[in-house]
């Protein structure tokens, strides 16, 4: 595949969703397209706003976060993989809102525990804080929640 045609395809891919450099350059990758040439349709892609890792980091934070209920732990090591700068990280982090992080960690645990089978208490603490581990949560915030819950029941 040529520069311009590659230079075409990857703006319009960008036109319709957010992508962040690792993923261009893996799909250029993908379609065959030299490594100089690569780095020069990247650096044009941002040149012309196509590509912006802040406006991509926003996006991916506030989509985990909303639609896939991730955690901060597991969306920052997400960010982290894909090579965004650790000073973007941080202030997409930031839009989080602490209430709605919580609540939202409330809601998944309340989901769970509706499906845990057994009834031993030390049981379902154990599986309430694994599920919301392995989403990302921190066990600070975790374990508050899950006392909370368990003493409602």
């Amino acid at each position: 595949m040529d520069l311009n045609t590659a230079l075409r395809k990857a703006s319009a891919l960008c036109s319709r969703q957010e992508y962040c450099c690792s993923d261009i350059r893996k799909k250029l990758g993908n379609w065959g397209v030299p490594l100089m040439a690569q780095q020069k349709i990247i650096t044009t892609l941002i040149q012309e706003k196509f590509i912006d890792e802040s406006r991509f980091a926003d996006a991916f934070v506030r989509d985990k976060f909303r639609f896939n209920r991730w955690g901060r732990h597991k969306i920052k090591w997400q960010l982290k993989q894909k090579g965004i700068p650790e000073d973007i990280i941080n202030q997409a982090m930031a839009q989080i809102d602490e209430n709605d992080y919580i609540q939202t960690l409330t809601t998944l645990l309340k989901t769970k525990q509706n499906q845990i089978l057994d009834r031993e208490l030390q049981k379902q603490k154990a599986a309430l804080i694994r599920n919301a581990v392995s989403k990302g949560f921190e066990t600070d915030i975790i374990i508050p929640v899950v006392e909370q819950l368990l003493l409602k029941k």
